[in-house]
């Protein structure tokens, strides 16, 4: 018999399995996988004690995350920039923002974002919930005011049901329109990609080239000091020696944690999925994974405040398309979203 508490965990973890049309989430009822291996998924997509999964949730976050009414415009949704059919990205060097602004950052994939521990390229948001109104009152992406935006929503009777039937006796607010945009972005997570089913097992999933690969991104690469687990992620922040794309300065992490080291730093972002998210970089700076490969094979440009861990590599012509060819292995299947009928 399962543990009351591992029965319901798993029970969210279907939840978001169900929305994204996958069979299951899990390779364990318990806190990893069968095997141990930290490159497989986690047995449940994390969700804090007052927000947990319910289809409710899920179905109201999704129709905001797709209404453009968000914006003050009203013509700007979430999905605006974070488009499915672009890997939940929008395929720009740097997003495009109110009055058709060039803004000076890439639009990071909401893939995986559920597993993320702090949320935007300079982590100014602790959490998935706090990250989903973050963009609604930037001046520069939706400039909304929320509490004109709650009077807007309170006014749509469609959007009044949701609501009560989502998180009952709480009333639309912040909190809430937080709260149901951060439930549907932990159902966008990514499916299992050829490196998975090559880890569980099947040794033909990917070519002897990816295999090569993989042991050049944990050994000679060094990659995984940063790139690390499930998501290929750390959570932390590193200055990777970029040249400047503007003349100003972009100070990432450094603005919101005065560290030396911090300043011009960026969070790590996932691998899932990285043969469309391109361009790459927090400032779009490179088209191609052989640019990347390249950019961190010479050790970095900039070397101001640079990541000890950057280095050069030395790595030979066959090695690079090896690499190269072990990260497109972490590309899964796109998964099918219907877009919903928005309230009146």
């Amino acid at each position: 018999m399962k543990h009351p508490q591992t029965h319901r965990k798993n029970q969210i973890g279907v939840i978001a399995a169900a929305a994204l049309g996958v069979s299951s989430l899990f390779y364990s009822p318990f806190g990893g996988t069968e095997e141990g291996d930290q490159y497989l998924r986690p047995d449940i997509v994390p969700a804090p004690a007052n927000n947990q999964m319910t289809p409710d949730r899920v179905e109201l976050g999704k129709i905001l995350f797709f209404d453009p009414r968000m914006s003050g415009s009203n013509w700007i949704s979430c999905a605006t920039c974070h488009n499915p059919a672009l890997a939940w990205s929008d395929g720009l060097p740097t997003a495009i923002g109110v009055g058709m602004k060039t803004l000076p950052r890439a639009t990071p994939t909401v893939l995986n974002t559920a597993y993320n521990r702090i949320q935007m390229w300079d982590g100014r948001a602790p959490t998935l919930e706090d990250q989903a109104t973050g963009p609604i009152v930037s001046p520069d992406e939706m400039d909304q005011n929320l509490d004109d935006l709650v009077k807007e929503l309170s006014a749509i009777p469609g959007y009044k049901e949701l609501f009560e039937k989502a998180y009952p006796g709480e009333g639309i607010n912040k909190q809430t329109i937080g709260k149901a945009i951060a439930s549907f972005e932990r159902t966008v997570v990514s499916s299992e990609a050829p490196f998975d089913k090559w880890r569980k097992g099947d040794k033909n999933a990917i070519s002897e080239s990816a295999k090569r690969g993989f042991t050049i991104f944990e050994g000679k690469a060094n990659c995984a000091a940063c790139h690390q687990g499930f998501n290929f992620v750390d959570n932390g922040f590193h200055n990777i020696g970029l040249k400047k794309t503007s003349d100003m300065e972009d100070e990432g992490r450094f603005a919101h944690r005065k560290v030396k080291v911090l300043k011009g730093a960026f969070k790590t972002p996932t691998l899932r999925d990285i043969a469309l998210t391109a361009p790459y970089m927090h400032n779009g700076a490179y088209r191609t994974l052989e640019e990347v490969v390249d950019h961190y094979d010479r050790g970095g440009d900039a070397k101001d405040n640079l990541d000890p861990n950057i280095k050069p590599l030395n790595l030979s012509a066959q090695e690079k398309t090896d690499l190269v060819a072990f990260l497109k292995t972490l590309t899964g299947k796109h998964t099918a979203i219907t877009v919903p009928k928005l309230p009146n």
